[in-house]
């Protein structure tokens, strides 16, 4: 070695013929520096806000050179189960389109399926549901009694709630007509139909001869006569607040039909040729309890495929307070597949406090249908796969169907029903309680199979696949769903601490305590050991709490918690114990309830967030009543529930049946007496004059369209092909 060359000591690293950087230690003082680590902080928001700035906004000239109206550019959608609501900011009234697509198919074309929601009664030698009978006057000494003389379990159900029905008519002083179901039954079976003149459905023309067309969107599509017959397969994209998975072999065939449905309404009912999209912007409506996959579907469709300029995202019920003018409600929007709930505060969707109900307007149709045969529906050839017959149905139930006690009679009326390629026939219908029972599975839902709607149903989105967000517990579980299944949940053990030597047991397994005399005795068996009532099992038990007014609730004991309110759904029997316990329940998190479960049943699976059971479907079986109370106790205190619990609103198609309003404020009344200190009268605020609440959500969304606050909600898509959904999360408090 040469001389002033020290010893060389070995390097084993491998890195010593390379440039490889070793980077230093970090400083401990800046591990807890927020420097770019939120969106607000990178060059793209810094941008955003210079161009914001210093930028002014011309006025939108017309090409004549006249100004526009504000909101003119601004294109408003709310995506629905049933109807597409779409039009301009500007306009006074959506368009109401049904959110429907026929597509040409090859044959053999597939039958059409109809999935049966709701309980149906037990069919006799006939075919025909069997009918209940009645007991005599002098049989029965209460008028307001109620047998159910047959071991069906549909009669039992509708047993519970027709005994729910007749203690409300006997608390309002109104008297029951005896053997009404008899002599409604006679009657319908006897009536003959007669022709009416053709004028009377001359709007209904019915497409006979198979069209060329590929595809028919929206009122086209229902006028087929029979679309099996033509080679056509009708569909529905949009089912409740999710896609329709059911009737599609894939995720794109849906989304393709959406983007479809969206272009040939904007050409034909707007006059929006394709190359104008690229001057509109959009205000998307979307549910409040959403999945991430179909915002990023959705907002996929209208940035990249359609090419408009922005996008700006709305949940639905902040929409509906903006529309009502108001800033603080707890909002419920009752619609044809799910019913939603969620508190308003201050302009801001509380997140904890959004629930969903696997229950709408649906069900009370197909309720009622079940309820009519019952007594012999005179219009005997029905199909509820036929649309037209679907129409017969809704119309009746919008002006049957009632929820004010004081409208149950024994009354006649009639009905017409216009076939394709035959007469008009007009029938004559007597019904006594079946138009207050069907509208009565919202509050008492022990009829509805949720089993049943979920089959065929799958996750748009895979629970191993990452998305660029990493999702939490709050993306699919809010607290009001804790709070309403809490009960359903393993309970920890209350055991002693074991020995060192003792080995902990599972449930089932023998476990030893010592008495006051050093004996070893067994243990109590664990709370988790115990069988916890399931949601389906049954409902809300006849004359309590939920289903009464104020006079029927019990008063809160020491000597009993979990018993007290024993007339709620074993679904939301969960209100007893977290409401009597504390108003304000300690937030609960997954990973409690995992370790608990993991420690109890090692094998048992776990469902998303971390859970024993699917707390999402648990919850939607609840009662509405009980929905709403759960939703203002996940708010906080006492204060915040009586502050949402007197301003209801009652929004979507559901708020438009008679009495609605009345049978809400008394159910929630006796839930919340008893357990809410000085609680005043509950209120449900009325939609504003001469708006119909079904559209009330789109015009909420127009007036956001034409505010200029939303200016820095917009989301373009250079940001959105940047950013995606980090984008949209900068530009919305609530994602």
């Amino acid at each position: 070695m040469p001389r002033g060359v020290p010893n060389a000591k070995r390097d084993e690293t491998g890195f010593r013929y390379t440039t490889f950087h070793v980077p230093l230690a970090p400083n401990p003082k800046q591990m807890g520096s927020a420097y770019l680590k939120s969106e607000s902080q990178t060059i793209w928001a810094r941008n955003a806000n210079n161009r914001s700035k210093f930028h002014v906004e011309e006025p939108i000239l017309s090409t004549n050179g006249a100004e526009l109206r504000r909101g003119s550019q601004v294109l408003v959608v709310h995506l629905g189960s049933r109807y597409l609501r779409i039009g301009r900011a500007s306009d006074v009234n959506p368009l109401t389109v049904p959110n429907v697509i026929a597509h040409k198919h090859k044959p053999p074309v597939p039958e059409p399926v109809f999935i049966e929601g709701v309980t149906r009664p037990r069919k006799s030698r006939s075919g025909r549901p069997t009918r209940r009978r009645s007991t005599s006057t002098s049989q029965v000494t209460d008028e307001y009694a109620v047998h159910a003389l047959s071991d069906d379990p549909f009669e039992e159900k509708l047993a519970a709630i027709t005994t729910s029905l007749r203690a409300r008519m006997k608390f309002y002083k109104l008297r029951v007509t005896p053997n009404a179901t008899s002599i409604a039954s006679t009657f319908n079976e006897q009536f003959r139909p007669e022709t009416v003149p053709e004028d009377v459905f001359s709007e209904r023309n019915f497409i006979t001869d198979p069209p060329q067309d590929t595809y028919l969107v929206g009122e086209k599509a229902l006028r087929l006569a029979d679309p099996t017959r033509m080679g056509y397969v009708q569909r529905w994209p949009i089912y409740g607040s999710q896609f329709n998975t059911r009737d599609y072999p894939s995720q794109q065939a849906i989304l393709d039909d959406i983007e479809t449905i969206l272009r040939t309404v904007l050409r034909e009912s707007l006059s929006l040729p394709s190359k104008s999209y690229k001057d509109y912007s959009i205000v998307l409506v979307i549910p409040d309890f959403y999945d991430r996959a179909y915002v990023r579907d959705l907002i996929n469709i209208l940035l990249v495929s359609m090419g408009f300029k922005q996008l700006c995202v709305q949940q639905e019920s902040l929409a509906a307070a903006y529309g009502s003018g108001i800033s603080n409600a707890c909002v419920v929007d009752i619609g044809a597949v799910t019913t939603s709930v969620a508190c308003v505060d201050e302009g801001m969707v509380i997140p904890e406090t959004r629930i969903s109900l696997n229950i709408g307007g649906n069900d009370v149709t197909e309720f009622l249908y079940v309820l009519l045969n019952r007594i012999n529906f005179p219009y005997r050839e029905i199909n509820l796969m036929r649309w037209y017959d679907w129409e017969v149905l809704e119309d009746l139930k919008k002006r049957l169907c009632t929820l004010s006690e004081a409208d149950v009679a024994l009354e006649l009326y009639d009905f017409a029903v216009k076939p394709p390629n035959k007469p008009s026939q007009k029938y004559g219908l007597r019904a006594y309680d079946e138009i207050i029972l069907a509208p009565m599975c919202i509050f008492e839902p022990r009829v509805i199979e949720f089993d049943r709607k979920r089959i065929g149903m799958r996750p748009t989105s895979h629970p191993d696949v990452a998305e660029e967000i990493v999702e939490t517990s709050t993306d699919h579980v809010t607290q009001a769903m804790l709070i309403s299944t809490q009960h359903l949940l393993p309970a920890p053990e209350m055991v002693p601490a074991p020995r060192p030597s003792e080995v902990a047991g599972v449930p089932g397994a023998e476990t030893t305590a010592m008495d006051a005399d050093g004996q070893t005795v067994p243990a109590a068996p664990s709370t988790a050991e115990q069988k916890a009532p399931t949601a389906a099992e049954g409902e809300q038990a006849p004359g309590t709490a939920s289903g009464d007014v104020p006079m029927g609730v019990g008063e809160v004991g020491e000597e009993s918690k979990t018993g007290v309110l024993s007339g709620l759904t074993p679904a939301a029997s969960g209100t007893a114990t977290a409401a009597l316990s504390s108003p304000a329940p300690r937030p609960v998190t997954p990973s409690s309830f995992q370790t608990n479960l993991q420690q109890q049943v090692p094998d048992a699976p776990l469902y998303p967030g971390g859970f024993a059971i699917d707390v999402c479907f648990e919850a939607s079986k609840l009662p509405l009543d009980v929905a709403i109370f759960n939703s203002a106790r996940a708010a906080g205190g006492d204060e915040k529930i009586r502050k949402y619990l007197q301003a209801v609103l009652v929004v979507g198609g559901g708020a438009r049946m008679a009495g609605m309003a009345h049978a809400l404020e008394s159910r929630l009344q006796a839930i919340a007496t008893p357990l809410v200190p000085n609680m005043e009268k509950v209120q449900i605020i009325p939609p504003p004059k001469d708006i119909d609440p079904q559209v009330l959500q789109w015009k909420g969304a127009a007036v956001l369209g034409k505010m200029e606050g939303v200016a820095d909600l917009w989301l373009t898509p250079k940001d959105w092909d940047t950013l995606g959904m980090r984008g949209l999360k900068e530009r919305c408090f609530y994602l």
